[in-house]
């Protein structure tokens, strides 16, 4: 995690410096609703590489919003799923899925 010399001062600052990225809220919109695999992720995030994929996730457990487990298999098998911090976060993200569909239905 970031220390709070790290983080801006304002408060929204820090939130969008944390799930500012298109990626990570979109990552986070699919772990909201289970543990998600690595190539479950980049098959279902359309235009994401794998670089960028698999810096995102390292980016979002360093700052404690999932957690990556990886489980003693052949083959290798890891699951990312949602921090405690990142269940803090699903308030957030259904206030923007609402003003979404909220916006989408002006446009009809």
């Amino acid at each position: 995690m970031r220390t709070r010399e790290e983080l801006p001062d304002c408060p929204v600052a820090t939130t969008v410096q944390l799930i500012g990225s298109k990626w990570k809220l979109l990552i986070l919109r699919n772990i909201f609703s289970r543990p998600w695999r690595f190539n479950e992720l980049r098959k279902d995030l359309d235009g994401i590489s794998q670089k960028v994929l698999t810096d995102t996730l390292r980016s979002m457990e360093e700052d404690g919003l999932i957690t990556r487990t990886a489980y003693p298999e052949v083959p290798p098998r890891v699951e990312y799923a949602l921090s405690e911090l990142g269940e803090s976060m699903r308030p957030i993200i259904k206030a923007m899925e609402e003003f979404g569909i909220y916006y989408k239905s002006l446009r009809e």
